[in-house]
């Protein structure tokens, strides 16, 4: 039974000015991809609802620009303590919504969240929204009406990480989440209202991108889009919201290359490595997908890898043992099985895995956690995102080789180097990315986040996520 029935979903409703607004028009229902049943639903939103939201944002936003950092501080605070209490209602919503493990939804999906925003509200405290250079006065001042448009894959991470330090810059939002995993944003938005945010200064409309995020991202009346999600969708809100020419913010795809250095701790280095390639199912943009090695230890990173696969059981995600659940939906279960079909046929070595659902799961969202050996570093699965359990392993020669082959594709998010600190610092300082992880060093909530190349712009989290929805005035005297 999944823990999710011990909650009650609301009418099916969009969140304007402060308050649920129901809609009467047509649906879009929340499947459950572990089985398939409809969970709940959400409004199939207009472009008049944007509209509404947009005119409810920007009516609260002077009153909310003007309060004080130490009050907007103050009620973010609160709504961190809020998601705390209510953590085990989020992890069993998102767990039914889009399939993680339940054990995972209760650390990651509803834990990551108040580290982000705890981070964000401790960074605005000490931050300098004014300073003097020679003679000039440097205020930092909020965009406006921001529109937030969030993934499936972390739904109220991702959503957290762009609202909570949009509303500590003093911005109002409006807020597109995924119509696949939409009912946290609920969740949150009555958070909001029970920490004492202004009504209309968040604001929730539901829908999908063609419709709810292009009028968003084409509204005359929003100043800057903040997007996470796939970097065709990406490019797609930065064409609508050039007409206006909006601030925009992009988040997009990775294909995370883990450098396995010659120096490095082997077994510990792939064990690490094949967790932060099938954690959340694979279904995170910056998951290690690409693991590279030293071409003389291939056989042996691949022996481990497979010990190492044992330990992964895929199965219910209600279930509390369950480490790997279904992807969040049939279409991306095609999707990753294309892919899977596609190394296949392309020659690579199957180690695990494969083609075909995991045994006794035919039915639901399942693919069989694949890893991949021998795999050419031009192939599809090398340099295309897939967004599923699925690991390659790519030989490589020398130093030189192995940061060619990493920064090789269109993707610059994140790497990981494994090995001798100051060999797997020279390394990272290489590759063309916005982060790089070394020896599974603790992820840093305070530090900026974001992509090069085709991975997005701009920078999330911390100090650098207050910085990218502020405006910056200088005043002469």
């Amino acid at each position: 039974m999944n823990n999710s029935s011990v909650f009650t979903y609301p009418l099916p409703s969009h969140w304007i000015d402060g308050r649920a607004v129901p809609s009467d028009g047509p649906v879009l229902d929340v499947i459950n991809p572990a089985t398939g049943a409809v969970v709940s639903s959400v409004p199939q939103g207009t472009a008049e609802d944007v509209d509404l939201a947009v005119k409810a944002a920007t009516a609260a936003f002077p009153g909310w620009a003007a309060a004080a950092p130490a009050e907007r501080v103050a009620v973010l605070r609160r709504v961190v303590e809020g998601i705390q209490k209510r953590a085990e209602e989020i992890a069993a919503t998102i767990t039914a919504e889009m399939g993680a493990p339940i054990s995972f939804a209760r650390m990651a999906q509803a834990g990551l969240p108040v580290l982000a925003a705890t981070a964000a509200i401790d960074a605005a405290e000490d931050f300098p929204w004014t300073e003097e250079i020679a003679n000039s006065l440097i205020v930092r001042e909020p965009v406006g009406v921001v529109g937030a448009i969030t993934p499936w894959n972390f739904p109220l991470q991702q959503l957290v990480t762009k609202v909570v330090s949009a509303l500590l810059a003093g911005n109002a939002v409006v807020l597109k989440p995924s119509e696949l995993a939409p009912l946290t944003a609920r969740i949150f938005a009555e958070i909001t209202a029970d920490a004492g945010l202004p009504p209309g200064v968040l604001n929730v409309v539901h829908g999908t991108g063609p419709v709810v995020g292009e009028a968003i991202a084409a509204h005359s009346d929003v100043d800057m889009v903040s997007f996470t999600g796939s970097t065709a969708a990406g490019k797609r809100v930065s064409v609508v919201a050039s007409g206006t020419v909006k601030r925009v913010a992009l988040e997009l795809g990775g294909k995370a290359a883990h450098i396995i250095l010659p120096d490095a701790d082997l077994r510990e280095a792939v064990t690490r490595g094949l967790s932060y390639a099938w954690s959340n199912a694979g279904q995170a943009c910056g998951a290690w997908t690409r693991m590279l090695v030293p071409a003389e230890l291939h056989d042996q990173v691949v022996e481990l890898l497979r010990d190492a696969a044992a330990g992964y059981p895929v199965g219910d995600p209600s279930d509390e043992h369950t480490l790997v659940g279904p992807l969040a939906s049939e279409v991306q279960r095609q999707r990753v099985a294309s892919y899977i079909d596609r190394g296949v046929a392309d020659g690579a070595t199957l180690v695990v895995g494969g083609p075909g659902r995991p045994e006794g799961l035919e039915t639901g969202a399942y693919v069989r956690p694949t890893v991949f050996a021998h795999v050419d570093p031009d192939s599809a699965i090398a340099q295309e995102e897939i967004f599923g359990p699925v690991l390659v392993v790519i030989p490589y020669t020398d130093d030189d080789h192995a940061v060619a082959i990493a920064n090789s594709t269109v993707y610059g998010l994140n790497a990981a180097v494994a090995g001798e600190p100051e060999h797997a610092l020279a390394i990272a300082r290489r590759l063309r990315v916005g982060q790089v992880d070394i020896n599974g060093g603790q992820f840093n909530f305070l530090a900026p986040f974001g992509g090069y190349k085709q991975s997005g712009n701009g920078r999330e989290m911390g100090r650098a996520g207050l910085e990218e929805f502020l405006e910056t005035k200088a005043i002469t005297s």
